[in-house]
């Protein structure tokens, strides 16, 4: 049976190139154009009328014999394109389509329900196929598409979506003839500013209409703390400012108190009044960090009444407290080389802020009111009580408080102790007018010290070198050299110390540790501490039971070791009292300093040896601690040859957390930072629906739109299908007919008849 042809179309069967075929066609218009030339002084018009249809006619014959025309005749068919709807699985079609109405996916569900028939007629012309996307895109299932499909992504990606579905999403190799977008428009990705050229551009490239219904029209009564900005760091006792940003829908005449909270406690709040016609409000809140380390601040909302969604009215961030400068108060009883030395070492130190006293007066040396010995006095009191706690480091060098009574000192050493235990640091070094012989064991300072001093004692002359003790050996303090012989070869090599001041070592569970112990000076039995450290509540102390320190720098020097020990040892001591972080044997960082609801928090940990080398194969753990308190997820992992571990805790919901790791052994090493997990992500931060967008998509495509509540689905526009030869073909000529060559030959002869006729051959 002859197979049936449904469609022709002209071709042409010549062997010639097309340039060759070209050139034919040229120079059959070049005579013709030749002939009329020739006859531009015929006066007679019918005369050169004749001659030029003619030589036109010859030129035509002749290009169509030499082109070789045909009719091809086809077997043709048309292609069954693609068309798909898209419905938005995002959380935010959870939000009410309209106040006190069904969800937004619930409306959604039920508009594709009611218009089932509709899409499926389309299979007619097209195959339908159905998705669900947020972030990315996914096959679904009519049948839970009218039922309402599960608002759970965490992000709205239009633009996305439609790109994917337009490449093949589901493995599909046909073309898109169309799409149905059922959303609330409310993207949060590439089209979350609007349709701006470049987003007009790359929905025009999918060269098919988008038609759009939109879930929503109007915003539900919401208020909601949309961003937070704020630096990544800030400088301890310096004026921070949070600069948020409050979002409030629905509500009008309402006060509403806003809260900056650290780990639960307020450090700041305002009150804004809501007013009408108003819906973004900026809210400065500003404080001034007390402490260095890293925190979780919350910005949080009220609850009002009506309101859709609760979660988005607090914001969580981290933030970062770092020293600007160690600003370090040096209070000297007299001019000696230890003074020199030390105070030389921190005043170059770009990283110190230096304030430095030398009292050199005593009751006996006092002339009367009528001569002053100084140009201005020295300001006990703004120094040890209202400027204080600005100081990070107090250092009291060989200075006795007893003999200068008039300056009422002794009246501020318990400001001085509470200091300490409230995070300050303290460092008492020695001489003779320091320790006991400064007779602070009758003061509130020996409650914070790490030695006892034994008061009215005498210094211990002589050559005395330090010896390391257990705990020295692996105190970030001592450590001059990595590993526990160079480090103990380093101390032995050091010149000895002229002096020891006589004090007696605290009992176990005090929280004081000797590092350097005297040898050949013994009280109570055991040898003299030289160099001891405490930690005393939030705070940390410092002892150097000798003026001599100044000697592992100026004779080590002079000796050809040079003065790296002194230097590192004071650089590292200063670092301890501090708590510089880089000097903990465990380290805990977040992969991200904050995270969306119900993701995973990665952390790592970098754990220490005691000779500061990797604990490679250390057991380590790590908690996230809520703001009340408890622990609310717990994980264990084992470092590896680096010292490093990777473990991964699950938040039980949105907050602010922070990360204790802890790492096994005598040591009980602790870390900590903090991170926040969003209350709201971006599609829970804004409630609010955009049909103008989804207007402006379909409008940009050649789409139709519509919006719910009240609207239904609209007129779907689609791409006519793409037309293919899928079956046979014949070429039939039409240029091998006797006629084609007759009609060429007697052309020809005509106009050579007429030619010499008429007197033009």
């Amino acid at each position: 049976m002859a197979p049936a042809y449904n469609d022709w179309r002209l071709a042409a069967l010549t062997p010639l190139p097309p340039w060759a075929v070209a050139l034919l066609a040229l120079a059959a218009a070049a005579a013709v154009v030749l002939a009329w030339r020739g006859l531009r002084g015929e006066a007679r018009r019918g005369r050169r009328v004749a001659l030029l249809a003619l030589r036109a006619a010859s030129a035509a014959l002749a290009v169509l014999v030499l082109v070789e025309p045909a009719l091809e005749l086809l077997q043709t068919a048309r292609v069954r394109n693609r068309f798909a709807v898209l419905v938005d699985a995002s959380r935010s079609m959870g939000f009410p389509v309209e106040p006190d109405g069904p969800s937004r996916s619930a409306a959604a569900g039920k508009l594709l329900a009611d218009a089932r028939g509709a899409l499926e007629a389309l299979s007619d012309r097209v195959d339908v196929e159905w998705y669900a996307f947020g972030g990315d895109v996914s096959p679904a299932d009519p049948a839970e598409v009218a039922r309402g499909i599960a608002p759970r992504a965490g992000e709205t990606n239009v633009l996305g979506a439609l790109q994917a579905v337009a490449s093949g999403a589901g493995g599909s190799t046909r073309k898109l003839a169309g799409a149905l977008v059922v959303s609330d428009g409310a993207d949060n990705a590439a089209l979350a500013e609007g349709l701006g050229p470049e987003g007009r551009a790359q929905l025009r490239a999918l060269g098919v209409p988008v038609n759009t219904v939109a879930a929503g029209r109007t915003a539900p009564r919401d208020l909601a703390v949309e961003r937070v900005a704020v630096d990544d760091f800030a400088f301890v006792r310096n004026t921070v400012t949070v600069e948020a940003t409050l979002r409030a829908r629905g509500f009008e005449g309402e006060e509403v108190r806003v809260l900056l909270r650290r780990e639960g406690a307020v450090v700041a709040s305002t009150t804004v009044t809501l007013e009408r016609g108003r819906d973004r409000y900026a809210v400065p809140l500003s404080f001034a960090p007390d402490a260095t380390g890293t925190f979780v601040f919350t910005v949080a909302a009220p609850v009002l009444p009506g309101e859709a969604i609760a979660e988005n009215n607090t914001r969580s961030f981290v933030l970062r407290v770092i020293r600007d400068r160690v600003r370090v108060l040096l209070v000297a009883g007299r001019p000696s080389w230890d003074v020199r030395f030390l105070r030389g070492l921190l005043k170059q130190d770009p990283n110190v802020d230096l304030v430095s006293f030398f009292i050199l007066r005593s009751n006996a040396d006092d002339p009367g009111p009528q001569h002053e010995l100084s140009l201005i006095p020295f300001p006990v009191q703004e120094i040890f009580g209202e400027q204080l706690r600005t100081f990070d480091v107090v250092v009291f060098q060989n200075f006795a408080y007893a003999p200068y009574r008039s300056l009422e000192i002794e009246r501020y050493l318990p400001n001085l102790r509470d200091y300490v235990r409230n995070g300050g640091a303290l460092a008492m070094l020695g001489g003779e007018q320091s320790f006991g012989d400064g007779r602070y064991g009758e003061t509130p300072l020996a409650e914070v010290l790490p030695v006892a001093p034994i008061d009215g004692s005498t210094l211990a002359e002589g050559e005395v070198r330090p010896r390391l003790t257990a705990e020295g050996r692996r105190h970030p303090v001592t450590n001059l050299a990595p590993g526990d012989a160079p480090n103990e070869a380093a101390w032995a090599a050091l010149p000895p110390v002229g002096t020891v001041n006589l004090t007696r070592r605290l009992p176990a569970g005090s929280g004081a540790a000797v590092l350097l112990e005297a040898p050949a000076v013994t009280v109570g039995g055991a040898p003299a501490p030289l160099v001891a450290v405490r930690e005393v509540g939030a705070g940390r102390t410092l002892a150097v039971a000798t003026d001599g320190s100044w000697s592992w720098g100026f004779v080590a020097a002079e000796e050809g070791q040079g003065n790296r020990a002194y230097l590192r040892f004071w650089n590292s001591a200063l670092r301890w009292l501090v708590r510089d972080p880089g000097l903990q044997p465990l380290q805990v960082e977040p992969d991200a300093p904050a995270a969306e609801p119900g993701a995973p928090v990665g952390v790592s940990i970098a754990a220490r040896a005691p000779d500061w080398g990797p604990a490679a194969g250390r057991r380590v753990s790590a908690e996230l601690v809520s703001e009340d308190g408890r622990a609310v997820a717990r994980a264990e992992g084992v470092a590896d040859q680096d010292g490093n571990a990777r473990l991964s805790l699950v938040p039980p919901g949105p907050g602010a957390y922070k990360i204790v790791a802890r790492g096994d052994g005598a040591g009980g090493d602790v870390a900590t930072a903090a991170v926040a997990v969003r209350g709201a992500g971006p599609e829970d931060a804004d409630a609010a629906p955009r049909p103008e967008l989804l207007a402006a998509i379909a409008e940009a495509t050649g789409g139709r739109s519509s919006a719910l509540p009240g609207g239904g689905l609209p007129e779907l526009r689609l791409a006519d299908p793409e037309v293919v030869e899928i079956g046979r073909r014949r070429a039939v000529p039409v240029w091998d007919r006797w006629w084609t060559v007759a009609a060429l030959a007697a052309t020809l002869a005509a106009e050579w008849v007429l030619r010499r006729r008429w007197g033009y051959a």
